[in-house]
């Protein structure tokens, strides 16, 4: 009955995409649903962006280690970012009315900079895509019975085909429906949950005073790590194609704020269930604690609850990983169509064959992202590599262009480079105790100033005597 019933939601999700590729006749309509998603469609749409396998499997498998404190990053950072996103950069997101970041840092710094930023939050998202893939291979292998890597390519392929059909309107329509699964999945299985175990008041007492503790300990390292793992998504993301997309498909300017505000909201609470369903999962059946805590709260669902219950979880869990994954393609998938194929091509193409790069594009960032996926498989890993890729490299120039209407070429270069080579230098080559996104972060911001300061005749300069 479970496989029948996931492969009937499979079948669902196909429909819908194919059902919403009726709707797309050009770019804008691929892109961003040519501006016109109602407010509870968008809402829907950026929770359930969030909403994915870092939430179920990552930060339920964190908390399970390390408590709130593993948490910080995902889900209360992504909460302050859809929070800062609806009251300080929707409006002036929304007003720029184009498809991609690099359209914004083409207008502002010109094609060569474009190019460089739309390679670096490329190269951000493929790692957050390769996340999704790799939950949905383990959904499948635990439901499905076959492998990690049949598993993967089952979830590939279902969302490269109502991603590449339908665009924008395929990931939005399913978003909506899937955001209704979700929500009405995990409700369910914590009440029932809640009921065997007597009380949700003995899943706060199976939390252990470490688990509990939100605040670092009063240490130098300690804070600064913190606060870095608050700006791992809550700072992040806001220079993100995917949240980018969704603002502007919005149909009015509120609309881009409310459901930006609401899809806060929403995450914030249902973010939380999977934190309470593991820590219930403790108490339940211990035993699964002390294997793969990824796999540990669908394997206590398949012990535990009745089939109807299954179907519940495993359908919202489904519905929060594709929705996710379908974004994670569409956003990189816009920047290298928009920002990169299409500006090589000199001649004049008609608006299929402009729609035809748009979908060619999803299945190039969609392989890139298989591949990665089968070579890494930490699903929050993956996920929090992506965000500090975007805070490094492409935050500060993107606030400064949206914002400050800076143009300076110089300081945009610097900033973009050296807060990624600071970043790789830390993690990388030279590891130190500090998050090394912290270092990059500055690094950035000096890159900045560094550009401004040295006139670009002198750097001119100094390359034709070498």
């Amino acid at each position: 009955m479970l496989i029948l019933s996931v492969i009937a939601y499979f079948a669902l999700t196909l429909i819908v995409g194919y059902y919403a590729s009726k709707r797309v006749h050009s770019t804008g309509d691929f892109l961003n649903a040519g501006r016109n998603l109602h407010p509870a469609v968008n809402a829907a749409a950026l929770f359930a962006l969030w909403f994915g396998s870092e939430t179920v499997f990552g930060a339920s498998s964190e908390f399970a280690e390390y408590g709130f404190m593993g948490v910080i990053e995902d889900p209360f950072g992504g909460v302050l970012c859809l929070l800062l996103v609806g009251i300080v950069f929707s409006k002036k997101m929304y007003n720029l009315n184009v498809y991609t970041i690099g359209d914004l840092f083409r207008k502002q710094f010109g094609p060569k900079i474009e190019l460089l930023s739309s390679v670096l939050m490329i190269l951000s998202f493929l790692g957050y895509a390769a996340a999704q893939m790799v939950a949905l291979g383990l959904i499948s292998q635990t439901i499905l019975g076959v492998t990690l890597t049949q598993g993967i390519l089952i979830g590939f392929a279902i969302v490269i085909f109502y991603t590449y059909t339908g665009g924008m309107w395929a990931v939005s329509i399913t978003d909506f429906i899937q955001s209704i699964m979700i929500v009405t999945g995990l409700i369910a299985i914590s009440i029932y949950i809640t009921s065997i175990i007597g009380g949700s008041d003995k899943v706060w007492a199976a939390l252990t005073p470490e688990q509990k503790q939100f605040f670092p300990n009063n240490t130098t390292v300690d804070w600064l790590n913190w606060f870095s793992a608050w700006l791992v998504l809550g700072f992040g993301s806001l220079a993100s194609q995917d949240i980018f997309q969704r603002v502007n498909a919005a149909r009015s300017q509120e609309a881009a704020y409310s459901s930006s505000i609401i899809g806060a909201i929403l995450y914030l609470i249902f973010s939380l269930l999977p934190l309470y369903l593991i820590t219930a999962t403790k108490v339940i059946e211990p035993t699964l604690m002390d294997g793969d805590l990824q796999q540990a709260l669908p394997l206590m669902v398949l012990k535990r609850m009745p089939v109807w219950l299954q179907i519940l979880f495993f359908g919202s869990l489904i519905s929060a990983i594709m929705s996710t994954c379908s974004g994670a393609l569409l956003a990189p998938s816009s920047l290298l169509s928009e920002n990169i194929i299409k500006p090589m091509i000199k001649r004049t193409l008609n608006n299929q064959q402009l729609l035809s790069i748009s979908r060619s594009s999803v299945l190039i960032i969609g392989c890139i992202s298989l591949i990665l996926a089968f070579g890494r498989q930490n699903i929050f890993d993956l996920v929090g590599e992506a965000s500090v890729f975007g805070l490094v490299s492409i935050f500060v120039p993107f606030v400064g262009a949206l914002f400050f209407d800076l143009q300076h070429k110089t300081a945009a270069v610097f900033s973009m480079i050296l807060g990624t080579v600071v970043w790789i230098y830390f993690s990388f080559i030279n590891p130190i105790e500090i998050n090394p996104l912290l270092p990059g972060f500055l690094a950035s911001l000096m890159g900045l100033g560094i550009g401004y300061i040295i006139p670009v005749e002198k750097l001119k300069a100094i390359v034709v005597r070498k």
